[in-house]
């Protein structure tokens, strides 16, 4: 039996007599070429199963294919077209020995021809005619003017019906599958009728894309010709001195006119809604330009909330709010009082300092209460664009105005308060730098005309009130921070906690739980080990999520029932809460040689530092670890300096320094440390491990030491000794020149506590060794 070379196609399917371009790439498929031309310049065409494999195999392929002759072959880089003409049908069969390409043998297939139709040509002729039809028809929508001639020219002198329906088949926009499928009809008047089916649908779709273009293009020529007579109506409204406007131009303007705009602003506004009104509908700048005239008649230019400035009022509201906090509650009523007096008086732009949970933003809020105006707060935190507060320039695409602008926008007043939270968390990069923008905004001689990049128009922030809170102060840029009032907003005492519990924690997780007050109780003794051992922190959010976790408990329980509803008590929290999160090192407790209880500041509050010095033999230099920072380390060696120019008056042998080195070493070693404020802690611990006397247990200690033995004094001190007093110290040792902060102390707080001001070395060593013969 006869083979022949197979040729895949991925796309298409060559019907006999008919000529069409082949265009190969694939190695398998110019090997089977060449193997035709080779040979008797024939091969069979026949479709790929799925288009997507690249080396099909024999049973990857259609049963039915189509011999074909070469009639000419262009190379080409990678590959060559073919041009090629039918010839037969074919049925593929066994394959057959190939080097590299696929070949087979194959069975012919009979020829269709109208006599096998039998002497009634009746049917197989109307299909004939109906098929002629539609195909001129399909040829008519697509060129009107020439469509009879292209067929004619296509498929027209062609006179075998079998072969017309062929070329039809092949010019009609067809699938693969449906292309196959006229292939393998096995009559000819089931040839027709797969034609007639295929070519009825091509041209419901043909009519269908005609009518959807056309109506585009209907849409189209209504669009410009109504933009024309616009444009027409336009010039005679002109030319009769007349103003009309549509509907939506109509509205603006009704806004603009009802939002008073002042004078300046006026006459630009006038400006934009003349261009406006001017442009289509449908052009590219329409809806940026009616944007912007819709944010300049949303903005407050003149309405206003009028103040309450009731001293008792505000008093009232604030002690509702916050507990404690006097000094800050104090200069907010004089602000108020000031303001009452003078209401032309620019209200002061106030920074709220102090660590996370103290209140900082919630002050805000009770400032806005407390006056009745409106509030607004904006989070600066991670901030890097500029833009984000000057807003964007109208040239670029999705422009917004700033935050400040969309703050008043939804406050529809220009009187509110405006809390800038985290202001010291402000980035700075390529975008520019927000800070610089703030200088601005926050500087009353400069804000009466603030210029948004969006709006470009004058817009007085004077009236608005602005307060921002800050972590820190090291971060915040010295001319912004410059136009602010810092107010120290400090961590809280335990006797202060405990209250703010009691008077607004409690109840309010017990209200989200849902719980009433007899089954949801702390005792006193609870809330007091909460505190100690549970939380360390400056502010009330850990003891706020304690509290909440103690309310989801205790509400599982009471719907279970399975414990007796009760104060919750001290004994009840380890089961509830899980092993203790800070306790006092038991080791601590007991006095050892070398060291001492330093306090630092950090930005969450204040906390006990412990410094711990021992002595190196045959050594002379100092040896300091714990991730200290320079600072900390030039304290340290000042300190030994120090110590060793008092050795004498302090009963230490001389001989003790040149033969033996100090290592110094401050636990919690991944936290970096710095500052001067451990000076004299430093010196106290190597005096202790030079003579061999320990320190008291109870005393902790800060300030910044001298070469000559004087006591420098320090920041901070509020919460350094609100941090020794959580961690039980009772005994501090402050500079005497930090006795001016004791007065900020919470009294219940300076009762328990004992305080040495020192002013020099032997001071401090006085109270915290006092064993140590001075």
């Amino acid at each position: 039996m006869s083979t022949l070379p197979v040729l895949p196609l991925k796309d298409t399917v060559v019907f006999p007599k008919i000529v069409v371009p082949l265009a190969v790439g694939r190695a398998q498929s110019m090997a089977a070429v060449e193997a035709a031309m080779q040979e008797s310049r024939e091969f069979i065409a026949v479709a790929q199963k799925d288009p997507s494999q690249a080396t099909p195999a024999l049973h990857d392929l259609h049963p039915v294919g189509t011999v074909v002759k070469i009639n000419r072959v262009e190379k080409r880089d990678g590959g060559a077209q073919v041009i090629v003409q039918g010839d037969r049908r074919v049925r593929l069969g066994d394959p057959a020995a190939g080097d590299d390409h696929l070949r087979c043998a194959f069975a012919p297939m009979i020829d269709l021809t109208l006599a096998e139709s039998g002497p009634d040509h009746t049917e197989v002729e109307a299909l004939i005619r109906v098929n002629q039809e539609l195909a001129q028809r399909i040829a008519s929508l697509y060129d009107s003017d020439n469509g009879g001639q292209i067929y004619q020219q296509l498929v027209g002198h062609i006179s075998d019906p079998v072969i017309q329906m062929y070329r039809i088949a092949s010019l009609a926009n067809l699938s693969v599958d449906q292309e196959q499928e006229v292939l393998e009809c096995d009559t000819a008047i089931a040839l027709m009728q797969t034609v007639n089916g295929v070519l009825t649908h091509e041209l419901r779709v043909t009519e269908l894309r005609r009518e959807i273009a056309e109506q585009a293009r209907d849409d189209i020529e209504k669009q410009q010709r109504e933009h024309v007579l616009r444009q027409q109506k336009q010039a005679i409204e002109q030319a009769l001195g007349e103003d009309g406007d549509d509907e939506e131009i109509a509205e603006i303007r009704q806004q603009l006119k009802e939002a008073n705009l002042p004078d300046n602003v006026q006459s630009e506004v006038d400006r934009e809604l003349k261009r406006l009104s001017r442009m289509s509908a449908n052009a590219a700048d329409y809806q940026v330009a009616r944007a912007y005239l819709e944010l300049v008649a949303e903005l407050p230019w003149h309405q206003q909330t009028k103040d309450n400035l009731d001293l008792a009022h505000a008093q009232e509201v604030l002690d509702e709010d916050h507990f404690g906090l006097e000094d800050v509650k104090e200069r907010i009523l004089e602000s108020l009082a000031v303001m009452q007096l003078n209401p032309d008086s620019k209200a002061p732009i106030i920074c709220f300092v102090g660590p996370p949970g103290v209140g900082k933003t919630s002050l805000g809020q009770s400032i806005a209460r407390a006056m009745d105006r409106k509030f607004e707060r904006l989070s600066l935190g991670g901030l890097h664009d500029e833009a984000e507060l000057r807003g964007h320039r109208r040239t670029y695409i999705g422009a917004m105005p700033g935050r400040i602008l969309q703050a008043l926008r939804r406050a529809e007043v220009t009187n509110p308060i405006i809390m800038l939270d985290e202001v010291d968390k402000l980035g700075r990069d390529f975008r520019g730098d927000p800070s610089a923008a703030l200088m601005e905004i926050l500087d009353p001689a400069q804000n009466k005309e603030f210029r948004d990049n969006y709006l470009n128009l004058p817009y007085d922030l004077s009236k608005v009130m602005f307060i921002t809170t800050a972590n820190t102060l090291d971060d915040i840029p010295r001319p912004l921070l410059d136009r602010m009032e810092i107010m120290e907003v400090s961590g809280y005492s335990d006797l202060e906690k405990t209250a703010i519990a009691r008077n607004y924690l409690i109840p309010r997780q017990r209200s989200e739980a849902g719980l009433t007050e007899a089954q949801m109780d702390i005792t006193d003794d609870a809330l007091a080990y909460i505190l100690r051992r549970y939380t360390r922190e400056a502010g009330v959010r850990e003891l706020e999520r304690v509290i909440a976790s103690l309310c989801r408990k205790r509400a599982r329980q009471v719907l279970e029932k399975s414990a007796e509803i009760s104060p919750i008590d001290a004994a009840e929290l380890t089961e509830l809460l899980g092993p203790e999160k800070f306790r006092r090192d038991a080791n601590r407790e007991t006095a050892h040689p070398g060291v001492a209880a330093g306090l630092a500041w950090t930005q969450v509050g204040g906390d006990v530092l412990y410094i711990e010095a021992t002595l190196l033999p045959k050594e002379e230099k100092v040896t300091l670890t714990g991730h200290l920072g320079q600072v900390m380390q030039e304290s340290a060696r000042a300190a030994r300096s120090c110590v060793w120019s008092l050795a004498e008056a302090l009963n230490i042998s001389v001989e003790q320094f040149e033969n033996n080195g100090i290592h110094i070493h401050v636990p919690a070693g991944a936290v970096p440390k710095d500052g001067p404020s451990a000076g004299v802690t430093m010196a106290t611990a190597m005096v202790s491990a030079y003579s061999g006397v320990a320190t008291r247990t109870d005393v902790a200690m800060t300030g910044e030491l001298t070469l000559t033995g004087l006591v420098l004094p320090v920041g901070g001190i509020k919460e350094k000794v609100l941090a020794a007093h959580r961690a039980g110290f009772r005994h501090i040792i402050l500079p005497q020149d930090n006795s001016a902060d004791l007065d900020k102390l919470p009294q219940a707080v300076r009762e328990e506590l004992t305080f040495t001001l020192a002013e020099t070395l032997r001071d401090v060593l006085q109270s915290a060794m006092p064993e140590l013969n001075t």
